[in-house]
């Protein structure tokens, strides 16, 4: 079952969802809005170009990680962007992440196929944010640029992110 408004603020209220730091106006009719923090992965220069192995280069490797007020997207740019808020779930709450359909027009994608926030998470979400327009973007600290909506499971899941995911439990 998705939540309305008013569910997400009952959920909040006992608990099963708390997002840090929040603002009642960035609640919508189904999600809340999502703002970029000054936290962004790019690209390693001595990668760009090259052919990486999967089986063998984690994406850890090849990103590295800066601070900035801000980011410029040129045209099929990729860069990574992690949220301002902490998402934390409980282990009968599932969440996705989606683009704001003002950005989506101007062909900026905010997440590449990551639209999961698994039951039980506790973290900042990592946005993939590709540029898929023909213009130069620049990307701020504290833009709303995504949203997340949530999802109350029938049952729990036996094995909730914060204790059994791998790669985000430390975003």
């Amino acid at each position: 079952m998705a939540l309305s408004d008013q569910d997400i603020i009952k959920m909040m209220k006992i608990g099963k969802i708390k997002i840090t730091p929040f603002s009642k106006d960035q609640l919508g009719a189904a999600s809340i809005d999502l703002t970029l923090s000054n936290n962004w992965g790019i690209f390693k220069e001595n990668y760009l170009g090259k052919t990486v192995d999967l089986n063998k280069t984690s994406f850890k490797k090849i990103i590295k990680n800066i601070k900035s007020d801000t980011m410029i997207l040129n045209p099929g740019e990729m860069c990574l962007g992690k949220t301002r808020e902490k998402i934390s779930l409980s282990s009968d709450i599932l969440a996705t992440l989606e683009g704001r359909t003002r950005y989506a027009r101007l062909g900026l994608t905010v997440h590449v196929t990551a639209s999961l926030v698994q039951p039980g998470s506790s973290n900042h979400q990592v946005l993939e944010i590709v540029n898929l327009s023909p213009l130069r973007i620049i990307l701020h600290e504290g833009m709303r640029i995504s949203q997340i909506s949530f999802h109350k499971l029938d049952t729990p899941t036996t094995k909730p992110y914060r204790k059994y995911g791998k790669a985000a439990r430390v975003q």
